[in-house]
């Protein structure tokens, strides 16, 4: 959630900066926060998942902002810094900006190590997993599977009980 909200945080200042300089459009706007905003969703479901200890959510966290997003972070400072890019003058904008970069990466990073600790693969082992062929009703009824096909209208009566085929 850190890291969502430095990624958020990250877009207000670019988004301010875009309308300070003269470079906003209309379309890169709704574009650019469009596409944050979708991400900021499935980052923020995929946490909420992760707390309930699903493993999968794990995984796709771990794949999709700790692989991919984290390289959409830092590929361009990279590539700017192996061409020989001059830094040139920083304003404010530019350090706020580069401070929430950094919390962003270092809260992806920590969040990374942190899902695959021992006690993390604990909890996703342990956690009750949801069943969602049977339900509560279900987990009373007597096991009929070998009787299948008797009685009639799908229902058969054995020992009192009404058990549902």
């Amino acid at each position: 959630m850190t890291a969502v909200a430095a990624g958020a945080f990250e877009t207000v200042l670019a988004v301010g900066g875009m309308l300070a300089d003269g470079t906003a459009t209309a379309g890169a706007l709704i574009s650019g926060v469009g596409l944050r905003l979708a991400v900021f969703a499935v980052a923020i479901f995929l946490t909420l998942r992760l707390r309930a200890g699903r493993n999968w959510a794990r995984m796709a966290i771990a794949v999709m902002l700790g692989v991919f997003g984290l390289l959409s972070m830092v590929i361009e400072p990279i590539k700017d810094l192996l061409a020989g890019t001059p830094l040139g003058p920083l304003d404010g904008l530019d350090l706020l900006f580069a401070g929430s970069r950094v919390v962003h990466v270092l809260a992806v990073l920590t969040a990374m190590a942190l899902m695959f600790l021992p006690q993390a693969n604990a909890y996703f082992r342990k956690t009750p997993r949801r069943h969602t062929t049977v339900g509560p009703q279900d987990a009373a009824l007597p096991d009929t599977s070998t009787d299948m096909g008797q009685g009639s209208g799908g229902h058969r009566r054995s020992g009192g009980t009404r058990t549902v085929l």
